[in-house]
């Protein structure tokens, strides 16, 4: 008896274990399209752009013979004869092929001037060498006596290099091997990646002193009301990021809507330069996300029973004691889950900044997107990219360990 007891319950695990299966079976199925989709149109674009960022064929392609010799160069002395004579073979049959271009523009992001050098060279060379190639190069510029200029050309010699990850938080790679900094008139994005995050926390901090009143107003709010309000709140979700910011540059230039009221109110004797300020910068960013601040706080405020706080008012408590030690904790969740949805949009931002900003209030997407469409720099636009995004994730991995640490505390 006991026996046939456990046949049927060994036969019972392995029916639950085979539904178990076909049902995880059934969810894979319904959610690869979505899956495949993703990584085709997401996952896939985005891996490939931020791998510009590390790997590097460029080069090799263009000029095969020396990124090969330059290989085993120890970046001491000069290279031998035969790097010498494989850079005047792929110097040679660039110009000939019509890829000098190119190659010369490649190493030109490592060394400025490398391309007028290279076009110079291929200009200058004989067509019979009639002594050494070592010679001939030196005799046609002094610079390929450099071990920087031969630097170059081996740190572009791939399949990998850290040329634009380094160039990303101003470092460079001397022809040794050493980390170096960059040069000061180069060394522009660790201030350009902290004026991001600065504008970013600022923003933020506007979001969450203008949105939780308003969030607050919203819950306390009798239900038409509220629907009311909410509609003007969601009305930027539905109006043009381009449109919103051109609205901005009406108001704010100089013969604009808030300097001609002022005018007429005889409040100012001329008109006040507002445009193209870290202020226009402020206000038109934090009427685009403010919508994004409101929402979860106005979500967590409404599922906030009113209960609580009579509760410690009728123990005495003093409505702004009830507020700051009952109902604000309570908000903490929206708080964080708004706080991180706005500094992580505002982190990107292009358009808003790069249209009533000045020069000097630029944010780093605005030079990814200089490198990738006006220098047609996949490799440093990729490389900035993939900062901005280590920057976020570090964020979110801070943010989530906080929240884990509050919810052990409550717990």
């Amino acid at each position: 008896m006991a026996g046939e007891i456990a046949i049927g319950r060994s036969a019972l695990a392995a029916q639950l274990a085979r539904a178990e299966r076909a049902k995880k079976l059934k969810a894979a199925l319904l959610t690869a399209p979505v899956l495949l989709f993703l990584l085709l149109t997401f996952i896939g674009p985005i891996g490939a752009l931020l791998g510009r960022s590390f790997v590097d064929t460029e080069l090799s392609d263009l000029m095969p013979n020396v990124t090969r010799e330059i290989r085993r160069w120890d970046g001491r002395a000069l290279p031998d004869e035969a790097t010498f004579a494989a850079l005047i073979t792929d110097v040679r049959a660039a110009r000939a092929a019509g890829t000098l271009a190119p190659a010369a523009t490649r190493l030109n992001y490592d060394v400025s001037g490398f391309r007028s050098l290279m076009f110079a060279t291929g200009r200058a060379l004989p067509e019979k060498l009639e002594g050494s190639a070592r010679d001939t190069l030196l005799a046609i510029d002094p610079l390929w006596g450099n071990t920087e200029t031969w630097g170059a050309i081996a740190r572009a010699a791939g399949p990998t290099t850290s040329l634009f990850l380094l160039a990303a938080v101003d470092l460079k790679r001397a022809a040794s091997g050493h980390l170096q900094s960059a040069p000061a008139d180069e060394a522009i994005f660790v201030q350009v990646l902290g004026r991001t995050f600065s504008i970013a926390a600022a923003v933020t901090i506007l979001c969450l002193l203008l949105g939780y009143p308003l969030a607050y107003a919203l819950a306390q709010a009798p239900t038409r009301t509220a629907n009311v309000l909410l509609v003007f709140v969601l009305l930027p979700f539905w109006t043009s990021l381009l449109v919103r910011t051109s609205a901005w540059i009406v108001l704010l230039q100089h013969e604009g809507v808030i300097n001609d009221a002022l005018l007429r109110a005889d409040l100012i004797e001329a008109p006040l330069e507002m445009l193209y300020r870290r202020a226009a910068v402020y206000a038109a960013m934090t009427h685009v996300l403010l919508p994004f601040m409101v929402l979860p706080l106005y979500a967590v405020m409404k599922s906030i029973p009113p209960v609580h706080v009579r509760a410690a008012l009728s123990l005495g408590a003093r409505p702004a004691t009830a507020f700051w030690r009952v109902y604000a904790p309570q908000t903490l969740p929206g708080v964080g889950a708004g706080v991180l949805m706005v500094f992580i949009q505002a982190l990107g931002y292009y358009i808003t900044p790069a249209l009533v900003g000045g020069a000097d209030d630029q944010m780093l997407s605005y030079f990814v997107a200089f490198y990738a469409s006006k220098t047609i720099n996949w490799g440093m636009a990729a490389a900035l990219s993939l900062v901005l995004l280590v920057a976020t994730m570090a964020l979110y991995y801070v943010y989530d360990r906080l929240v884990g640490i509050d919810k052990i505390r409550m717990g």
